[in-house]
């Protein structure tokens, strides 16, 4: 559970006189709700951990590294445009509650950064000198420009406050409150960053479960069609052995059946429009089609089949608890977002062969060789805010750059993937044009055309010139 009112007030008792005074020379954010402030005060720097997870949050300082992502968030960038640099005046709890204010000075006036550690409800607002709010972590826009209110009540203590419950294992150190907390809450995130994995890849398991089993239904479905093929090569060699019996315009020919020891006879449908021969190829294909359903369906259907007995086993350690998965490398760095990708769930290096590159900043670069790959790529594995290119006016290949939800592509990712894009379409030779771009959530089927063909809104445009050592660069990156 999140911190409470007593919790609040004497870490803030603990650390307050110290980074009052400081100033702000540094800002990460190193997970979707979890803010870092790296303050300055003379001979050291602290860092001021603010989380807005809903089960975890909270205010301390923290003392280990956390890894932040390739490029920061939105709302990182405009603090660090905003408040880098600022002298911190005051940090204090407002109204006896949940919510912390650091009062700030920066070069365009007084700022406020409040903290509202409230559970479901937490968020980091930034307020101007009239107190309204001009940014905040949720992206709640109605905020914007509005009077800050704060969401709590006034629910200041009566009689004698409780202490924090981390004071008994605040044993040494010279921020003990700090570190107590720091440590329970790193437990707590791996314990809950473990179960959030767990029940996320128990729903993948479900729907690729489901999606086996209809494609065993279906293979089995067109076995089942092909069968009524079995015999069509002897009823074409019947039809050969009588073909000037068979005129065009027959819709049938009963013929005595050579190959069975009692000489039945059996009545064939013709087709009417159909001379004698091409009612012979007919079955003659028809019954290539059987051998050629015999021959590939049957071992999809036995693979199939071995996948869906490794997805049930998998599922039932699931579900009695005895399946382990190992951390990524943030794990005790916060809990992820529900439905963000961990490395353990994302199925990015199993689906399509496409080309694949790494960009400056680190963020996958997804390239399609084909139409097919190209609707593959679009359609079936980006997302809707990932960053979707294509040459201008020309035919090429898709190419999408994997992105978190909220986040824009740097500069040098976008000059990346845009370089792909010329490269490998037909403004290759010319080594310079227009490459568009928008998010995929723009890109629409083109009904009635062919695969890889899309409807493209809300696009803008990039001019590119093939850069040789970027090139080399990406080329180095690529899988």
């Amino acid at each position: 559970m999140a911190l409470n009112t007593a919790d609040i007030r004497q870490v803030l008792e603990e650390i307050a006189p110290v980074l009052r005074n400081g100033w702000i020379q540094k800002i990460h954010q190193p997970a979707d709700r979890t803010l870092v402030l790296e303050i300055r005060v003379p001979g050291e720097t602290n860092r001021l951990l603010i989380s807005c997870e809903p089960e975890t949050a909270r205010l301390h300082l923290h003392f280990h590294p956390m890894p932040n992502p390739p490029s920061p968030p939105p709302f990182c960038q405009f603090l660090r445009a905003h408040l880098q640099g600022a002298k911190v005046e005051e940090i204090r709890q407002l109204s006896q509650d949940r919510i912390v204010a650091l009062d700030m000075m920066t070069k365009d006036g007084p700022r406020r950064l409040v903290c509202e550690l409230t559970g479901k409800t937490s968020n980091i607002l930034l307020l101007d000198e009239h107190q309204h709010v001009v940014a905040d972590l949720q992206r709640h826009r109605e905020l914007i420009g509005r009077p800050y209110q704060s969401p709590l009540k006034h629910t200041s203590a009566s009689g004698r406050e409780k202490p924090s419950r981390f004071i008994a294992a605040a044993t040494h150190g010279r921020f003990p409150l700090s570190a107590a907390i720091e440590a329970h809450y790193h437990d707590k995130e791996t314990h809950l960053l473990l179960e959030r994995v767990r029940l996320d890849r128990l729903q993948t398991l479900r729907k690729l479960q489901k999606k086996t089993k209809r494609r065993i239904e279906a293979w089995r479905d067109d076995l089942a069609k092909a069968t009524k093929y079995r015999d069509y090569a002897r009823y074409g060699e019947l039809i050969k052995a009588n073909l000037r019996s068979i005129k065009t315009g027959m819709d049938r020919i009963t013929l005595v059946d050579y190959y069975d020891e009692t000489l039945p006879e059996v009545t064939l449908p013709l087709d009417s429009t159909k001379s004698a021969q091409g009612n012979m190829d007919d079955y003659f294909k028809k019954h290539r089609k059987h051998l050629t359903a015999e021959r590939e369906l049957n071992p999809r259907i036995v693979q199939a089949e071995c996948e869906l007995k490794t997805l049930q086993q998998e599922m039932s350690s699931l579900q009695q608890g005895t399946w382990t998965a190992p951390l990524p490398s943030t794990a005790t760095q916060g809990v992820r977002r529900r439905g963000a990708r961990t490395p353990i769930e994302s199925s990015d290096q199993r689906r399509g062969p496409f080309r694949r590159f790494t960009s400056t900043d680190g963020l996958p670069i997804f390239v399609g060789r084909n139409a097919k790959e190209n609707e593959e790529l679009t359609f079936g594995l980006a997302k809707s805010d990932d960053l979707w290119l294509h040459a201008r006016g020309t035919p090429g290949s898709h190419v999408v750059v994997r992105l978190q939800k909220g986040t824009d592509p740097p500069p040098e990712t976008l000059c990346d993937a845009a370089t792909l894009a010329l490269l490998y379409s037909d403004l290759k030779k010319s080594k310079k044009g227009d490459v568009i771009y928008t998010r995929r959530k723009w890109v629409k089927k083109a009904k009635g055309q062919a695969p890889g063909a899309v409807l493209v809104t809300q696009e803008k445009t990039i001019y590119v010139k093939l850069d040789t050592q970027r090139l080399a660069a990406l080329k180095e990156r690529s899988q």
